[in-house]
């Protein structure tokens, strides 16, 4: 893992929180999409060079929709930049982690992701996410 990717923030609306965050930040959102497979609309913040993603449920099933009926608004998840994610994913599972997705998924901006269960990293969900070349 050679850094923090960015941090993923499950919120109940994309607007309402987009405007809250912008001003934060004093800046719009770089990029927002829809991640249809997953259920999920987001959109991502720059500060200096870290990101914030923002994650808003688009249907009831979807596991942020879940996340946020079990626990509300806040931090989802920290991801981490990986070189290749195949062979981190092999790494992690060696070490003994459990990998949610052991073949990695097409994600939002631009990414290949997996996820690591928060069971065993401290109750923290962990999202691998190597740039789609």
């Amino acid at each position: 893992m050679r850094k923090i990717e960015h941090i993923g923030i499950a919120v109940n609306s994309l607007k309402t929180s987009n405007l809250l965050f912008e001003k934060l930040f004093g800046n719009p959102p770089y990029k927002e999409e829809e991640v249809a497979s997953e259920g999920v609309k987001t959109s991502f913040f720059m500060n200096g060079p870290n990101k914030i993603e923002l994650l808003e449920a688009t249907n009831p099933d979807s596991p942020i929709a879940k996340f946020l009926e079990k626990k509300g608004e806040g931090i989802h998840h920290i991801a981490f930049d990986v070189e290749n994610i195949v062979s981190e994913i092999e790494r992690l599972k060696n070490e003994g982690f459990t990998v949610l997705n052991e073949t990695p998924k097409k994600g939002a901006d631009n990414k290949l992701v997996a996820f690591l269960h928060p069971k065993g990293t401290n109750g923290v969900l962990i999202e691998l996410c190597q740039e789609i070349q």
